[in-house]
């Protein structure tokens, strides 16, 4: 009885989607676009609801829906658009970008480590939740070769994008960081994609840093984190 309907056509998984984001939108426009009416955290729910009520497998449904992840590739090849856009600006902002950079990359990390410690986590959970602030694709490549369960990263990747998105302008607001250059860096470095989104609803300024944030995160943490991480590990357990 599940099967058929999301795998009976792919276009009804894809029409299931879409119709469930535009609801999504709609929601997050009567709330005034606050932040914590996120379209992705409402969408994720509604869809999570809707296959468990109609009993469709995860893998049926996104064998439908497929399409829309591969536009994933295409819609972030896309952000260098608005951020070529930011170039004169970039050229001035490159020392403050890299501080930033290695201190939002470092305090994800160390943060995701050390809670993670004190919660009593197994050494695969630290492992697979270590890089949870990296872009998903990336996330999972370093948590198989640290240790992790590249499924468990996943999770965590899109929970940390969803929450930094939800709550990243409260904090920077409360901070008193009102740049946007600045306020999109920091939700980009700390909540990748989905962060990146919610900082182009702020301005296109905030949104191509926030590009710029989540890549060059990803690409320090590609390099990095496998070799930092048992480093690390050796050092909190002697």
């Amino acid at each position: 009885m599940a099967a058929p309907f999301m795998g009976a056509s792919p276009l009804t998984a894809l029409t299931a989607t879409m119709g469930v984001y535009v609801f999504a939108c709609w929601v997050h426009a009567l709330a005034k676009r606050s932040a914590l009416a996120n379209p992705v955290a409402i969408s994720v729910a509604l869809l999570i609801a809707l296959l468990k009520f109609s009993g469709t497998p995860y893998s049926t449904y996104f064998e439908g829906a497929k399409f829309i992840h591969f536009l994933l590739g295409p819609a972030i090849i896309a952000l260098a658009v608005p951020l070529h856009r930011q170039m004169s600006k970039l050229r001035g902002a490159l020392v403050p970008l890299i501080g930033g950079l290695i201190a939002g990359s470092a305090t994800a990390a160390v943060s995701a480590v050390g809670i993670t410690m004190l919660l009593h986590g197994s050494g695969v959970a630290v492992a697979s939740i270590a890089p949870k602030s990296v872009t998903a694709a990336i996330a999972m490549l370093i948590s198989s070769r640290i240790g992790g369960i590249p499924s468990l990263t996943a999770a965590m990747v899109i929970a940390t994008g969803i929450s930094g998105a939800m709550l990243g302008s409260l904090v920077l607001d409360a901070l008193g960081v009102r740049r946007d250059d600045v306020r999109g860096f920091a939700i980009g470095v700390a909540s990748h994609g989905i962060g990146t989104a919610r900082a182009f609803q702020i301005s296109e300024e905030a949104g191509a840093f926030a590009g710029l944030g989540m890549a060059m995160n990803g690409i320090l943490s590609a390099f990095v984190l496998p070799i930092v991480f048992p480093v690390i590990m050796l050092w909190l357990l002697t």
